[in-house]
């Protein structure tokens, strides 16, 4: 009885699954994926610029007005808006009316057009993948290329030189501030032999913003003996100045911000409030709305309704002095219309100079 007890312990024991532990190949390839998935370029996506830009795109489109309300959610909204600032396109799976995001794809084109994608979903216990026609798949592109018009192309993609030099010069002052002894200083002493200076010497390791370092009086660099020279301390700390890298890092900042279609005057620190609504109707109007509009076509083809996605309502994009007095102006246009005995046709002719529906 013992020895079967013993075999089949010994059964139970050579079943046990073992797991990897996450080096190698496997976890090379999926940092790539991640890197990949989180943006195409890896540079500047994740500077505090792009994101802050990302976040108003991000934030635009799960505002926005979407008719029929029960298309789109706004969680949905914001995926969309996300991967399209970092991505340039979005993909989402069609399935009985609910839209799964797709963290990766691969598709087939005919005379420039999708007609067939395998897609890979992620889940909590490890991705599915599955393959779809072009009808069941909605894919929302912006930056189209002649050569590749099935890819999208995010704006820091396309600020290629712009997103390399701000990521250039915010190395190089990370750097900076991490190595360069900012805030020590040379200070005068007494002359002393080595072995002393050597200890003095590594006692001022790693004390940013102190004396790193003594020097003779009896021989100096200022010329003369003491107590003829100066003991004034010397400061050791870079000339940022001169280097112009504030400079540098501002305008690669603002031209990250006019890639995303973000006024820069936006975040400077003396903006005021019409400022802040222009460039908020800038963002809305000329960015977010074209978008929006390619985002409603591509619904309404691929969801079988008409879908409308507006963004300037929610978000309040208008100058609303302006418009309350075109309003009024109009109301009493037609007032004035009607009291005059003038024809509808010639009334709706008039709005349609004046493009009001």
């Amino acid at each position: 009885m013992g020895c079967i007890m013993g075999f089949f312990d010994r059964f139970r024991r050579s079943r046990v699954e073992k797991r990897s532990a996450m080096s190698g190949f496997t976890a090379e390839l999926m940092a790539a994926r991640e890197s990949y998935i989180s943006g195409r370029r890896g540079i500047a996506e994740l500077t505090a610029t792009a994101q802050s830009c990302v976040s108003l795109w991000e934030n635009a489109f799960s505002l926005a007005d979407v008719e029929p309300a029960n298309v789109m959610d706004r969680a949905t909204m914001a995926m969309i808006a996300r991967s399209l600032a970092l991505r340039g396109e979005a993909v989402f799976y069609i399935s009985e009316g609910d839209l799964i995001p797709c963290a990766d794809w691969d598709l087939k084109t005919k005379w420039g057009e999708p007609i067939a994608y395998r897609l890979s979903i992620s889940e909590a216990g490890g991705g599915e993948t599955l393959t779809a026609l072009a009808g069941e798949v909605l894919h929302v592109r912006i930056g189209l290329d002649p050569s590749v018009p099935w890819a999208g192309q995010a704006p820091l993609r396309r600020a290629h030189l712009t997103a390399s030099m701000l990521n250039a010069v915010e190395s190089a002052l990370a750097e900076t501030f991490e190595n360069a002894p900012i805030g020590s200083q040379v200070v005068p002493m007494p002359e002393m032999p080595d072995t002393d200076m050597s200890k003095v010497g590594a006692q001022f390791r790693a004390q940013r913003g102190r004396v790193v370092l003594r020097e003779s009086v009896q021989v100096s660099a200022a010329g003369g003996p003491a107590p003829a020279t100066d003991w004034r301390p010397v400061s050791l700390s870079p000339d940022l100045q001169r280097s112009m890298s504030t400079e540098t890092l501002a305008a690669g900042r603002d031209a990250i911000c006019a890639a995303f279609g973000v006024l820069p005057a936006l975040f400077a620190s003396n903006a005021q409030g019409p400022l802040v609504r222009e460039a908020q109707r800038h963002l809305a109007q000329w960015t977010l709305s074209p978008i929006a509009a390619l985002l409603a076509e591509e619904a309404t083809e691929k969801l079988g309704v008409s879908v409308t996605v507006d963004v300037m309502r929610p978000l309040q994009a208008f100058d609303a002095g302006s418009r309350s007095r075109a309003m009024l102006a109009v109301v009493q246009a037609l007032a004035m219309a009607k009291q005059g005995d003038i024809a509808p046709a010639d009334i709706a002719k008039a709005l349609d100079l004046v493009d009001w529906e």
